[in-house]
């Protein structure tokens, strides 16, 4: 088992904390293979009731995934990619499918692959730490971990627009939209996690007592305007409405937009678009690890990672450059199905 995970049972509950502060707990292969080995081990223990995932230290809960790996991975053959987004998303659909309950601690950054990790949990705790979003148009990738699923049945568009745009959700946002169950003060999620302890079978009980009341959710504010601006799943036709728009707000989205990938945009609304009709999570997850084998492969990604993450000049030269470039040709190429044998599975 990985230093960067510690797992433990205290009593009735099994705990998995994420323990890489230094990366924002970002995860790793060894971790998403340790999380699967933790939940094997304790789906037939009978004096484990409950499960607990968390971070040990730290302002974040989960950043995401490895991307240096996957980008320099993504440069030479992919294999290594392919291989982390393959344990990941059979985490992802283990815990989605597991019988036990299981608690996650959203306390700060919960981003990409800690969306992937927190949003299968049953009970979904934020707190006014929680910064929750799923940035990957920015360096040229795509919503996946399940992005697919879980914001293509958020109200109205605005998963459209979470997708898209990359923007934060603080916790009253995520409370008021399902993304979490419960808005809990930060300083008491310790005595929550005795409280579970305690009474495993009263999770639920547990969390509704010490909940509070969560400040108004900003992004309501803008529900009426995103549903009507963003209600295309043809790019093209989303930066039209925003220009027609005239307003400062609009203006902003826009200019958001440019400075994402125009192909991993499209590539999203598509997600989105299939995802909402999927007929159970591991047909989204099979569907997300082929076009995820194809998208960390291309300029995009590896471009991105560079601007943001290397770099750091946060200039990237996307190719396509522009929406209009990018074909529905090349869109279809990168949904086209694995061959069966290298075709994900849910272990």
């Amino acid at each position: 088992m990985t230093d960067d995970l510690i797992v433990e049972s205290e009593g009735p509950v099994g705990r998995i904390r994420l323990n890489r502060p230094k990366a924002l707990h970002a995860l790793t292969l060894a971790m998403c293979e340790g999380v699967l080995e933790a939940l094997e081990a304790w789906r037939g223990d009978a004096a484990v009731e409950a499960i607990v995932v968390d971070h040990a230290e730290g302002r974040g809960f989960c950043a995401g995934g490895d991307i240096r790996m996957l980008a320099a991975s993504g440069a030479t053959d992919g294999v290594e990619a392919r291989a982390f987004f393959h344990a990941e998303y059979r985490m992802n659909h283990r815990l989605f499918t597991y019988a036990k309950p299981i608690v996650a601690f959203m306390d700060g950054i919960t981003m990409g692959g800690g969306v992937g990790l927190a949003l299968p949990c049953r009970f979904r705790v934020a707190t006014e730490n929680t910064k929750f979003a799923m940035p990957e148009t920015g360096i040229g990738l795509f919503p996946d971990v399940g992005g697919g699923w879980y914001l293509s049945r958020l109200p109205g568009r605005i998963g459209q627009y979470l997708a898209l745009t990359g923007h934060r959700l603080d916790g009253a946002e995520c409370l008021a939209l399902g993304l979490a169950t419960h808005f809990l003060a930060g300083d008491t999620l310790d005595t929550a996690k005795a409280g579970i302890a305690e009474t495993p079978q009263n999770i639920a009980g547990v969390l509704d007592g010490l909940a509070v009341p969560a400040p108004d959710a900003k992004i309501l504010a803008w529900k009426d305007d995103i549903d009507r601006l963003f209600a295309s799943d043809v790019l093209e036709d989303i930066y039209a409405a925003l220009e027609a728009d005239g307003g400062e707000w609009a203006a902003q989205t826009l200019a958001t937009l440019k400075t994402k990938s125009p192909q991993t945009m499209k590539v999203s609304l598509r997600l989105l678009h299939e995802g909402a009709a999927m007929a159970s999570f591991a047909d989204e997850m099979r569907q997300e690890y082929a076009v995820g084998a194809q998208v960390v492969q291309r300029h995009d990604f590896i471009e991105g990672v560079r601007a943001v993450i290397v770099d750091k000049d946060n200039a990237p030269r996307w190719d396509p450059a522009t929406p209009e470039d990018v074909t529905d040709h090349v869109i279809d190429q990168i949904f086209a199905p694995l061959p069966e044998h290298e075709a994900w599975t849910p272990g």
